[in-house]
């Protein structure tokens, strides 16, 4: 069983920085693909960056520039740096995996959430 824990969400002012963490536990597991997501009040969750385990990295056209997304393979974590936030970015974002098991069986997990509040 993998389990997501995401941290470092809270209110930041306009043109504030921000960095989420996401850490992977369990055993018996190899991540492929680790991925931020968000979700705005009244919309849909959307796919912000994703990273695979060779360090191909894709982001959304509104987040390019200011926002990076790394990982640490060897900890299973993966961290989006936020910089220059506006308020548009206001959501909760979602940290999400998609790993395979010993058996080579493909899972996907998310986590709980953590919400970034972007306002004066």
């Amino acid at each position: 069983q993998v389990q997501l824990v995401e941290s470092g969400g809270g209110l930041v002012q306009p043109g504030g920085s921000l960095r989420l963490s996401c850490a992977a536990s369990g055993s018996g597991f190899v991540i492929n693909t680790m991925a931020w997501h968000r979700q705005a009040p009244g919309k849909e969750r959307d796919l912000v960056a994703s990273i695979t385990r060779r360090g191909t990295i894709t982001a959304i056209d509104s987040v390019k520039g200011r926002f990076t997304i790394s990982r640490d393979s060897a900890q299973n974590t993966v961290y989006l740096q936020m910089n220059s936030l506006k308020p548009e970015d206001t959501a909760v974002y979602y940290c999400n995996a998609d790993f395979v098991d010993t058996s080579y069986r493909r899972h996907e997990v998310w986590g709980q959430g953590t919400l970034v509040t972007v306002s004066s």
